[in-house]
This record gives C-alpha cells, structure tokens and sequence, in this order.
C-alpha cells in the first residue's frame, strides 16, 4: 500500500503588511533563517525598501494578496493594520492555516518577564511611566510594543533586559494566545476602531485577551465596561480617581496619589498637567506595585516624567496663549481626557476622519471654562454639528487654517489645544505628522504676530 506524499509547504510564513510592525517581523524571521514572504495591498508600503535592502531574495507581493502564496504557507503573520476579516484571511482560517502576529511571535520567543498594558487611551503614558519607575528601580526594562519599537526589534537589539514593557493594541491582541504577562493592564474603553469592530462588544473582547495568561491584573475601578473584564481568581489591583486601591485623595495640604489612605506623590509635584494624567499616574502606581517596584522609585519617576510627543505635549506660550499637542487623541475619550483639568478658559482645535464616531460624548466632555471650537477635516460636519448647541464653533478647511482661526478667537492667558477626536490619514500621514505640522504651525505664530 502507498503512502500518501504531503507536499510541504512552499514558505515556512508570510507576513501580510509591511510597516513597522511587518518589517519588524522581517527582520526577525531573517535572523532566524526562515523562508518566508511578504505581501501588502498597498503599491508602495511603508518598510519596502528597507526590507529590500535587508535581503533581496525575498519574494514581496504589492498591490495585493497572492491567494496561491497564502495557501502556500505553513503560518500566516498578520501586521494589525491588517484586518482578519479579510477574505483572503477568513479563507486561510478555513483552512486550517495558524494565524499569528507579531506580538505571538515575541511571545513564543521572550524569556524575561513582560508588563503589558493596553486601553483606549493613555497607554502609551502610562507604559513610558512604567518603564521610567522600573529603570529607577535599577532594571534593565526594555519600553515599546505599538508604542514603538516593536516588540520583536526590543527581543534582538535588547536580548538581555530585565523586564520588557509592552504597549499592545486591541488589532495585536486579537492575534495573540501565548504571552504570559507577571501584571497585565486595561487602563480604560471607549468606542474606537469602530469601522474594525461590529460593536463595541468586539472590541472589548480583543482588549480583554490581554488578561488571558496573566498573573496580576491592573484594572480601572470606574469603567464599567473594564470592570467587567475582571477574570475570577486572578490578583487585581484597581485604580480610580474616586475608588480603588490607587485613588486620589483629598488632604489639607492638597490632592494626593494614595495607596488606600496612604499618601505617595503629591499631585502638586507631577510634571504633567490634566485629570487624565492624575489617572495615569495612578495606573503606573499600581502597575509598577504589582510588579514589586520600590515606593521611592516610582515616585521619583512620577516626578520628573515630562510626557511624551504629541500626547497633551505643552509646546509654551506663544502670543500669550499656552499651546498643547495632543495629536494622539485620535478618538473622542482621548481628546475628552486631554482637555480635562486644564484649569484654563480654551479653544479647542480638532477633526480629521472620525471613523464612524458619535462625537456626542465630545460635547458633553467640554469643560465649562471652553471659550470656542475650531473644527476642519473630514468630520468637520459632523462635529459642528455635534459641538455647535454648546460652543461656539467654527469651520475650516485644514489645520494651517485652524491655528489662526484659534489665535483670534482666543485671549491672552488662555490655552489652544490641539485634541482632535479623530484619525489623521484625511490629511496626514499619521498623528505624529499631524503633530509635527502643529508644532510649526505655532512656532509661526510669534513670528507672524
């Protein structure tokens, strides 16, 4: 009686999408002499030349998915831009084929402990707090994830760290299974990524993997939607400005980042301003407690954190106005939380594509000290019509048209911030872009005036 011959496949992987994430993967499977392909429906996607340069013999499809390569492929590693609904996705799926991502492949490959932290919004704050308390803990910590860099690039240019602290998406979840975090984090959920999710359901069930294989839970005490997350019989430790066991408390002398009633950090002595930043800083106490750092090191390292760019960035007082960039807010509760707490009358700048968004909870977010709202882009429309019975609001057509459109419907003294709600690529080609034109859009501002 014959055997029956099985074919091995004709490539080990291949990654579908390029970026960072993809190249990343690129670079990875090279070192450990995989045979693999790359394909993107893009024509010209971002990496491809450096992905040329690293090795020229890999084969690279543009433009589009190779239906017979994918079928083709022992494994398929999937970049988070790209979306498992897919057909030629769903279909590999049928067949049997394993579906993996980046973030599975450092999984499966990391040995030291990992954080990993993730939630609508303030995760790339809290990950970089987190990382500054545990290198004044003296840890070697390795800091990046959809934070940048990736995952798989901190496994190869930093083999030996102590400790790597990951900030992960809801798109890298969803095709992870085997990372085992000492503390995993979901910081909070608001509606995102709607035009990728069903529902909202959806996306908090990708969030929620990141407990999965965890052995310490850091939970937000005030969002519903994460408390609900809570798995039974795990360890959680849970923040809240009113509740939990990281809180901010009222004294005498002032606001306090406590522990219970135990004071830690005076609010007073933060380097960054805004309620959504007290709330991050609380995640990281309880975050970096979880993980056993000393008290001294974390409050050390919540005092002289300065932020990062593009995130409630301060750029200073140009025409007597203080400018804030807070190009990340790339969804409605981002931009709700970085307009928080500034303690100043403000014009708002903000738009761009809106990704489906009800822009509702927006308005309802404005503080009352808000003076104007200067709306442009793709969802220009729908946010005057959102904001327009609460504020006065006016339209542009781009961000260089905002910025003195702002300038005149401000006074000296008060704040212009840039929380926009919405994704950049109507205009941009990405928020740190839009940022960057921000920033010289004010640097301007001295000079015309």
């Amino acid at each position: 009686m014959e055997m029956a011959v099985v074919a091995k496949p004709a490539y080990d992987a291949v990654i579908l999408g390029l970026g960072q994430s993809g190249i990343a993967c690129a670079r990875y499977l090279l070192a450990e002499n995989r045979n693999f392909a790359v394909m993107d429906t893009r024509a010209d996607p971002p990496g491809l030349a450096e992905l040329q340069s690293l090795n020229a013999d890999v084969p690279i499809v543009t433009g589009r998915f190779d239906a017979q390569m994918l079928a083709d492929a022992e494994q398929i590693i999937l970049s988070p831009g790209v979306d498992p609904r897919q057909p030629e996705v769903r279909a590999a799926a049928e067949r049997g084929q394993s579906i993996i991502g980046e973030i599975e492949l450092f999984a499966q490959a990391v040995n030291a402990p990992v954080i990993a932290i993730t939630g609508s919004n303030g995760k790339s704050t809290v990950t970089s707090m987190v990382g500054e308390m545990a290198r004044c803990a003296g840890k070697a910590a390795a800091v990046g994830g959809n934070l940048s860099p990736p995952a798989l690039d901190l496994l190869m240019t930093e083999p030996t760290a102590d400790l790597y602290v990951l900030e992960l998406s809801s798109f890298q979840l969803e095709t992870t299974a085997s990372l085992a975090p000492v503390v995993s984090a979901v910081l909070n959920l608001t509606a995102d990524h709607l035009d990728r999710y069903d529902d909202l359901r959806a996306y908090a069930a990708a969030k929620a993997r990141i407990l999965s294989n965890a052995r310490h839970a850091v939970l937000n005490a005030q969002d519903l939607t994460v408390t609900a997350m809570a798995p039974a019989g795990l360890p959680i430790s849970w923040f809240g400005e009113q509740t939990g066991d990281y809180r901010l408390v009222t004294r005498e002398d002032g606001d306090w980042l406590c522990r219970g009633q135990t004071p830690l950090v005076a609010v007073s002595s933060l380097s960054l301003l805004g309620r959504h930043n007290v709330q991050n800083a609380l995640a990281a106490l309880a975050i970096g407690s979880a993980a056993g750092f000393p008290d001294a090191a974390m409050i050390t390292a919540l005092k002289t954190f300065r932020g990062l760019p593009h995130r409630s960035e301060m750029l200073g007082w140009h025409a007597g106005r203080l400018w804030i960039n807070d190009s990340k807010a790339t969804n409605v509760g981002a931009a709700v939380a970085g307009i928080q707490g500034l303690g100043r009358p403000m014009v708002l700048l903000a738009g761009g594509d809106g990704k489906g968004q009800d822009f509702a909870p927006l308005a309802a977010g404005l503080p009352p000290e808000t003076r104007a709202a200067v709306v442009y882009g793709a969802a220009a429309g729908a946010l005057v019509q959102a904001l327009g019975p609460h504020v006065v609001v006016q339209r542009v057509d781009s961000l260089a048209d905002a910025v003195p459109a702002a300038l005149r419907l401000s006074e000296r003294g008060d704040v212009i911030a840039l929380s926009p709600a919405c994704a950049s690529l109507d205009q941009f080609n990405d928020y740190q872009d839009r940022g960057r034109q921000f920033c010289a859009l004010v640097e301007q501002v001295d000079q015309d005036g």
